[in-house]
């Protein structure tokens, strides 16, 4: 099987993994706020992520993942199979030390670090959010467990149990959440994350057991492979602690806005990362391990040509979902949440944080694949420090717009710092590497965003004309009206691009193929 084909075939059972993931990751929203509504409660549930995300992805999840996966792959590519092993083992155990010392200090201070996070929350909120965030805390062990196997199976090229870990992750949330909240309150969903947690790392464990696991107890820091690895992590490290401290930046400026405020971005944002989630994750994760094998065997033209595949695919189909979710921000927010204790209010607020994050959802989109070109040619440095100057735009421009737009100023300021982010990127991947199909890359934007204007202008009359006929209290209406938008939005934009000949629909529509043809794949994809 040819590499293009075998990205296809991975991507697509990644896309039907994250679809099925993202779906459940919306029931259980749906659960959480029709019990408690959008409002201090679940802002304490929310902002008690922060801090544990915040340790998950600075030693695991970003930086580890960046730097990881290309020693491995390179020493898997070229036969070194006892030192990729060795390289893993010692990154374990490094992790995980670091990962106790940071779990202690966490819990012992949790309440100083929640009042500087949010400190317009009253003492009730912040009691909430302190209680919340120290159970919070439990999965990130298991979150670190499942990032470093889901590193050393997509190195293998093993997609399958990552993406199904992905799924349980949400679906033990919510089973446990549902069951246990009418005793536990709100902490029952912190209880179920990490559930949910373990779970995700449970089921990777069959996998790395069949590729021949061989982790031993060593702390060698003097391999090569290691100082490589920690020469690649530490510009990460410090671009990820510049984002994070930006996102912190952000809830702490939210905290001052009305209640349910900080609910209504993160909403907002969880809407946004849908197709970047089910669409440009997956076409990321699918073609990074080819990248470094190009990149290894110094393949510069596939490298090129797999890159410039990778973010043409991705614009095409996020860009339209960015004018879908513009378009139908109200009817879509209403129809998922409007019910219980959320009300029309929550889903105005939710809609405005919609519309501006949307307007950067194919450029984050852009950037997964284009870091991971970065990541493979082995140079974290680039995408970490454009990636940083970005979140201090982000952060310049938060100050700026949040008293004319209040929320929507800080949604919107992030959609312009991703947009800086990817233009820097390709300018300088072309530096780098001399020409990367740019020609076609714009040609390609330009014709998708004609195609997605007159698609999503199209799109919201219709929804308006279409409210004067319907009763949208009603649920049923309610998901008439969605899913006659979308299917109008889907002719529209597969129109226009068919009289466009775009060759993104073609492959699309192979991969979509190929996906349904072949839904009893095997994991070596």
């Amino acid at each position: 099987m040819g590499q293009g084909k075998k990205v296809a075939k991975a991507a697509g059972f990644i896309m039907l993994a994250m679809i099925v993931s993202r779906v459940l990751g919306y029931i259980r929203d749906i659960i959480i706020y029709a019990h408690y509504g959008q409002n201090r409660i679940t802002d304490a549930y929310n902002a008690a992520f922060s801090i544990p995300d915040f340790l998950y992805m600075l030693l695991v999840g970003g930086a580890l993942s960046s730097a990881f996966i290309p020693v491995f792959s390179s020493y898997i590519a070229t036969g070194q199979e006892e030192d990729a092993w060795e390289v893993a083992s010692v990154t374990f155990n490094v992790i995980m030390l670091l990962m106790a010392l940071g779990i202690l200090i966490g819990v012992t201070f949790s309440p100083q670090l929640i009042r500087l996070l949010v400190p317009g929350f009253d003492a009730q909120t912040m009691e909430l959010t302190v209680f919340l965030t120290r159970i919070m805390f439990i999965q990130v062990i298991f979150m670190a467990f499942s990032g470093i196997s889901m590193g050393i199976l997509n190195s293998h090229k093993h997609f399958v149990a990552p993406a199904i870990g992905s799924v349980l992750y949400n679906l033990g949330i919510i089973v446990v959440g549902y069951l246990f909240s009418p005793r536990l309150g709100i902490a029952a969903f912190s209880i179920g994350v990490v559930v949910g947690a373990f779970l995700n790392f449970a089921a990777q464990v069959p996998m790395l057991l069949k590729i021949g696991l061989r982790y031993r107890w060593t702390l060698n820091l003097r391999h090569p492979g290691v100082k490589q690895l920690a020469g690649l992590i530490l510009p990460v490290l410090i671009g990820l602690s510049i984002t994070q401290f930006n996102l912190f930046v952000n809830q702490n400026l939210a905290s001052g806005l009305p209640n349910g405020i900080v609910s209504a971005l993160r909403s907002g944002q969880r809407l946004m990362q849908l197709p970047i989630g089910v669409f440009a994750i997956a076409i990321a994760v699918a073609v990074f391990p080819t990248l470094t094998e190009h990149a290894a065997k110094k393949e510069l033209h596939s490298f090129k040509r797999s890159m410039s595949l990778g973010v043409r695919t991705v614009i095409f189909i996020t860009l339209p979902a960015s004018a879908g979710l513009i378009a139908l921000a109200v009817p879509l927010i209403r129809l998922i949440f409007e019910q219980g204790k959320f009300t029309p209010e929550a889903t105005q607020a939710t809609a405005v944080a919609l519309f501006f994050y949307s307007i950067g959802i194919f450029a984050y989109s852009a950037i997964h694949v284009l870091s991971r070109a970065f990541y493979a040619l082995k140079d974290t440095t680039t995408p970490v420090t454009m990636g940083s100057l970005a979140m201090l735009l982000n952060l310049v421009l938060n100050l700026l717009l949040i008293k004319p737009m209040a929320h929507g100023g800080l949604a919107f300021a992030y959609s312009i710092a991703g947009i800086f982010n990817m233009l820097i990127l390709l300018w300088i991947l072309r530096k780098k590497i001399g020409s990367i199909d740019g020609r076609n890359m714009l040609l390609s934007f330009l014709k998708s965003l004609a195609a997605s204007v007159v698609m999503g202008v199209t799109v919201y009359l219709f929804s308006q004309w279409l409210e004067e006929f319907l009763d949208v209290n009603s649920k049923i209406n309610q998901g008439i009206e969605v899913m006659l938008g979308v299917g109008l939005g889907a002719a529209i934009y597969i129109g226009i691009a068919w009289l466009f000949r775009m060759e993104e629909a073609r492959m699309v529509a192979e991969l979509l193929a190929r996906r349904f043809k072949r839904a009893g794949c095997t994991q070596n994809s």
